[in-house]
């Protein structure tokens, strides 16, 4: 036995059977390979009568195998294949694929061309289909098939057949997000405050069913807690209908009319499920803060998102889906107890579908007000969307209620260079209690374009006047005999959001708008801002502008609630790398109305591994009294969850912020701890790889079992998964990195990787009379049936992988493998890397 590594070991002999072991275990199951021996006996007596037939011959065992398709060079997924023995002409038994009809349907083969393939439910006769071919790369776990193109559909850009979707495992899940602060206070302006937040999901997968939930619950400064259901459902998708079926809590789609939360069920169509080339916007939340402030986004009346800003402009991306739509009613409460409102529509384009495509949604149930003093009123709405010829789209829907009903009907036309446009009319009669019978009309106009040309993009412009006497189907319910209540109600609306980019040199503008005005009430609510950006070497600055004017609000600047505001915010970044990476310096100017200007510097950047932590430090200066403020932030993604906090301080507070946010993933083979979960995640298997990363996922790692979970993951695409090699422990080999996963919505996809954990081993193995075992023979690990044959190399040297510190090997060779030995090893004790070692076989 042999315990040190020699030095004089050539380094070209190891790299040399490395690569032969892979090479040999790259064979091909499905064709025959022949090995000329003669090569090996030149300058090399020794290698004379060296018998290498069985690697001429694919000499697996039948059974079912986890292998990669692809199909014509493009990888479909991976996914579980049997595998049957077949004699080849020569006689030889060969692994072929067990495929059926439908399976080479889902690949766009035009069975029905091909009679002779076999009927359903059988394996298919490779042979009916004329120069196609099916190759089994078993080292690799590769299935290669061929097909002529004649024998194929022609298919659209990212299609995936609905035959090739993974419904998932079963499994619990609950994405959770917990966060807070304490405020203590200064002066007499500003109380000692405190309050908490919970933003829970929790869900169970069973089969194609998704059961979910999303509660928040919220604590104040006085200890009154509140506990609020956004919504439950139990969802699943309705494959032939290219639909989602929801049971319970959800919101109706607001293509056509405004979207009203309902208990019931619904049948709508799903969008997602078809290809990415025949589809037909989530909101941004954009504003400016004048200090430390705390962040609330209502829609439909329920919190959906609370968080914590520094002055100056800022951007919420991250907001989870909540099922439904309705505009964003957001609050930005300044350190100072003044707070501004706005509010962020909901954006929606012209009704477009491709020709033939029909678009509907089936919704009963009762009304779920958000007031638990409004009357659950049973409602139904139905919607259809159809693409005509020539670009043009006809749409329309109904709704009823007990004291209220509406049609509506409109068409879009897509006119090509000059944009999309949608026009409808929707007719409504109320009959709220204790007020007469009323009827009205809404008009609409929406129009969207994108001019490649100029870098112009009208992402969502609509317009909508409303007639004295109509009413949408929530004020009316909402109102539940309130008479007052429906005095004020919309007359006009506009919305607009764009966005110009001005060249590479010049940057890009955005900038949104909304303004409503009311029948019987003189005010009107509106929100505009602007933005501009640009960067040169790294350096990016940006000005922002907003006016919120809100006389609806229900306040004054008497208790701090600012109605009307305007701010103008700059903002300059500029990088450190030549002093610290991931490092940036910036400057920020906020000026408001109300007459404060606030100048701060901030050092920020990112750190450890994959840059999981984020962290920012800043110091402000304002006039008029505001005097110092001082702000540090923190955000880390670890492998169990993610972190954030921060400390604020100003003449008037000192405020400390916390959060917890992550997924709990209970499953068939345990639980899983990770960052927050998406709508759609993939649980990554790899059992003794501890601490791997995956790629595009920042700080998503394996845990100490070796699994974790992927949450970019999108429904009814192919998803292509890979684990960072560079982060493998020392002691772990992967026969695959990379796994695809084509899930649908709301999935809990496994994708499975076969680890080998263990030592890896240079291992020079001798019979019992002293000579070496013969090149060519295959060394197996005898208590592992899976075990990957190494392959014998000169001089009786063998490279191994995930060895334990002992055990037995054995070693074949022969025409049938009918000669062998087995090595009874230790390992001796060594530093990572690779071990050289000396065995008999006896």
């Amino acid at each position: 036995m042999c315990k040190s590594v020699d030095p004089w070991f050539p380094p070209a002999r190891l790299a040399w059977l490395i690569a032969l072991a892979l090479a040999g275990v790259m064979q091909s199951a499905s064709a025959e390979e022949y090995f000329n021996p003669a090569l090996l006996e030149v300058d090399n007596p020794a290698m004379k009568g060296v018998d290498l037939s069985s690697f001429a011959r694919g000499t697996q065992k039948p059974g079912k195998y986890r292998v990669e398709v692809v199909v014509n060079d493009q990888s479909m997924y991976t996914r579980e294949i049997e595998f049957k023995s077949v004699a080849s002409p020569q006689g030889e038994p060969l692994l072929q694929p067990c495929l059926s009809t439908g399976l080479l349907q889902s690949y766009g083969v035009k069975t029905e061309q091909f009679p002779d393939l076999g009927q359903e439910g059988e394996c298919v006769n490779f042979a009916a289909i004329p120069d196609a071919s099916a190759d089994f790369i078993f080292g690799a776990q590769k299935l290669l098939l061929s097909f002529p193109q004649a024998s194929l559909n022609a298919q659209a850009r990212g299609y995936v057949a609905p035959e090739m979707w993974d419904e998932g495992i079963n499994a619990l899940l609950l994405n959770y997000s917990i966060s807070g602060d304490n405020t203590w206070g200064r002066n007499s302006a500003t109380n000692n405050s405190q309050s908490q937040y919970a933003n829970l999901r929790p869900g169970i997968n069973i089969g194609p069913w998704r059961l979910r939930n999303y509660s928040t619950w919220r604590r104040d400064t006085d200890g009154k807690a509140q506990w609020d259901s956004v919504y439950t459902y139990a969802q699943r998708n309705i494959v032939p209908l290219k639909s989602q079926m929801t049971l319970g809590d959800s919101s109706s789609p607001s293509d056509v009319f405004d979207s009203i939360p309902f208990r019931g069920g619904q049948l709508a169509s799903d969008d997602e499920m078809l290809p990415d080339s025949q589809k037909g916007y989530a909101p941004v939340v954009r504003g400016i803060a004048r200090t430390n402030a705390q962040v609330v986004i209502r829609q439909n009346g329920y919190i959906i998102y609370q968080s914590y800003v520094a002055p100056g402009a800022f951007e919420i991306t991250d907001m989870y889906p909540t099922g439904g739509a309705g505009d964003l009613s957001v609050s930005v409460k300044e350190a100072d107890g003044s707070e501004q409102d706005f509010v962020v529509p909901y954006a929606s384009v012209p009704v477009l579908q491709r020709e033939g495509r029909l678009k509907y949604s089936l919704t009963a149930g009762q009304y779920r007000p958000s007031d638990s003093n409004v009357e659950n009123r049973p409602l139904m709405q139905g919607t259809a969307i159809y693409g005509l010829p020539q670009g043009f789209t006809l749409y329309g829907g109904v709704q009823q209620s007990r004291p209220y009903q509406s049609y509506a009907l409109g068409v879009g036309k897509n006119m090509g260079d000059l944009g999309a446009i949608s026009a409808d009319v929707t007719q409504a009669w109320s009959s709220p209690e204790k007020m007469s019978k009323t009827s009205g009309q809404a008009l609409r106009l929406r129009y969207s374009k994108n001019f490649t040309d100029t870098g112009t993009n009208f992402s969502a412009t609509s317009y909508r006047y409303s007639t004295a006497g109509y009413y949408g189907m929530q004020e009316v319910m909402d109102s539940d005999g309130d008479s007052n209540a429906l005095q004020d109600r919309r007359r006009n609306r506009a919305e607009l959001t764009l966005s110009q980019n001005l060249g590479p040199a010049f940057g890009s503008l955005t900038g949104s708008a909304v303004r409503e005005d009311y029948w019987n009430a003189d005010k009107t609510m509106s929100s505009y801002s602007v933005s501009y950006n640009n960067a040169w070497n790294g350096i990016t600055w940006g000005l922002s502008y907003t006016y919120n004017n809100n006389t609806g609000a229900g306040g004054s600047d008497g208790d701090k609630t600012y109605n009307k505001d305007q701010i103008l915010a700059l903002n300059i970044s500029i990088p450190l790398d030549r002093f610290l990476s991931n490092t940036w310096a910036s400057y920020s100017l906020n000026t408001s109305k109300k007459g404060d200007t606030t100048h701060t510097v901030s050092l920020s950047g990112m750190a450890l591994q994959e840059n999981a932590l984020n962290w920012s430090v800043q110091q402000g200066y304002g006039n008029d009294g505001v005097g110092h403020s001082s702000n540090l932030s923190a955000d880390y993604h670890g492998t169990y969850g993610e972190v954030t906090g921060g400390y604020s301080t100003d003449k008037n507070m000192q405020r400390m912020n916390y959060g917890l946010n992550g997924g709990i993933l209970v499953h068939a083979n345990g639980v899983t701890l990770g960052q927050p979960f998406g709508e759609t995640i993939a649980l990554i298997k790899a059992p003794g790889a501890a601490g791997v990363g995956v790629k595009g996922q920042t700080g998503v790692r394996t845990d100490f079992r070796g699994y974790t979970v992927a949450s970019n993951v999108s429904p009814y695409r192919k998803n292509s998964l890979s684990l960072d090699t560079e982060t493998l422990p020392d002691d772990v080999e992967l026969q695959l990195t990379t796994q695809t996963a084509i899930p649908t919505r709301g999935a809990v996809v496994r994708t499975e990787y076969i680890t080998s954990v263990g030592a890896r081993v240079l291992m020079t193995l001798s019979r019992i009379n002293g000579k070496p075992v013969p090149f060519g023979a295959t060394v197996t690990i005898a208590t592992d049936r899976n075990s990957a044959g190494f392959i014998v190399g000169d001089q009786g040297q063998v490279y191994l992988t995930g060895l334990e510190n002992s055990g037995v090997l054995i070693a074949r060779w022969g025409m049938d493998n009918d000669e062998q030995c087995r090595i009874n090893y230790r390992l001796p004790e060594a530093d990572a890397g690779v071990v050289l070692n000396n065995e008999i076989c006896k």
